[in-house]
């Protein structure tokens, strides 16, 4: 069994991960500590402007050991992983010509990208090419090498987002246009979906052919480790659109994409819940990431309503602390789903009521 300096019970961490995405521990409840963070505090006072150039691969790999090993007195159902965030999404336009930007997260201590549409048009889409001679592409292996490197022992490299499909044509014209497109260049669309589904699939297999499976599994900063190669795909372009169309435009490439790999877990905004049931019924889905966004009601205060929607499926919730208690202590929380507990005093706070989450039974 492998051994992670950074978390001491990931034998045992993993059995119960596993059999929450195996779908046999509907009855029991998971749960992720956040807890404060001086590497999270430094990172916040060396960034004190949000926009920055691609940082050195070096010193982004010291601070997810810092920050990491913070966590590594946690007994919880965390999995500690070093996260991609350079590469999240700029890096999918970047090798194909974008002007990759780059911003700092004081919340997280991510460094994320993005580009500016690269195309006036669909006129340029033919000149798009898979060609390995991008800046970004040796800069993207090279990270891996740093990161996987400087892993080694103590703990993961989480895969990182996938950017293709509609998001992919966003990067190349934008949304207002991608959309407007649908109705008016649809075959232009058709290509670009095809074209991003190659890109991503040259990326995401680059990863996984330099970044080792770890006792079988994926780490996931969405979902902490689960059994497999597994993909983080992403359906926020539906986010704004009906069921209907997100069944035309949208289901065809992330089940393509699943298919290739052992499938994949997914992540729904507030504005995205509405494509719940569509998505739980894609083959090979793992889990949902229910996530929270100003102006609409936090997942956890309408779980009864989500549980039934997604059927045996896994969920992932964001809940504060003193509510994760509460809940706890007067048997009110929903099975089979993983809680990310926020604002955690400290780790002897999550250790103490990790031997009540273990026992807890619907």
């Amino acid at each position: 069994m492998g051994q992670l300096a950074y978390k001491a019970n990931a034998a045992a961490t993993m059995q119960r991960l596993r059999s929450l995405y195996d779908r046999v521990a509907l009855d029991q409840i998971f749960a992720v500590f956040e807890l404060p963070s001086v590497a999270l505090a430094e990172f916040r006072r060396e960034h004190p402007e949000p926009f920055c150039s691609y940082p050195d691969p070096r010193t982004r790999i010291r601070f997810w050991d810092e920050f990491l090993r913070e966590k590594a007195p946690l007994e919880d159902d965390s999995m500690p992983s070093a996260y991609l965030s350079e590469f999240d999404q700029g890096l999918y336009g970047g090798l194909v010509g974008g002007e990759v930007r780059f911003m700092a997260h004081s919340e997280n201590g991510w460094i994320s990208s993005m580009v500016p549409p690269l195309l006036r048009n669909w006129s340029g889409l033919g000149s798009l090419s898979l060609a390995e001679t991008s800046p970004w592409w040796q800069l993207y292996l090279d990270q891996l090498s740093h990161f996987t490197a400087g892993a080694m022992g103590r703990f993961g490299i989480s895969h990182f987002i996938l950017i293709d499909s509609l998001n992919f044509a966003f990067e190349l014209v934008g949304a207002t246009h991608t959309y407007l497109s649908l109705s008016e260049h649809s075959e232009a669309v058709r290509k670009a979906i095809e074209f991003a589904f190659h890109l991503n699939l040259k990326v995401q297999a680059a990863f996984f052919e330099r970044v080792p499976l770890f006792e079988g599994g994926t780490f996931s900063n969405m979902v902490q480790w689960i059994p497999g190669r597994i993909i983080s795909e992403s359906v926020d372009p539906f986010h704004m659109t009906s069921v209907a169309c997100f069944e035309e435009w949208g289901r065809e490439a992330v089940q393509r994409m699943f298919d290739r790999f052992d499938g994949g877990v997914l992540h729904l905004h507030g504005n995205g819940r509405h494509l719940l049931e569509a998505v739980s019924s894609l083959r090979g889905l793992k889990a949902v990431h229910m996530g929270d966004d100003r102006g609409f009601i936090p997942a956890s205060e309408i779980l009864p309503d989500l549980r039934a929607r997604a059927g045996t499926l896994p969920l992932v919730v964001n809940l504060e602390y003193p509510a994760f208690v509460h809940k706890l202590t007067s048997h009110e929380l929903a099975g089979g789903i993983l809680y990310r507990v926020q604002n955690t005093p400290g780790p002897s706070d999550a250790n103490r009521w990790m031997k009540s989450v273990r026992d807890y039974r619907v």
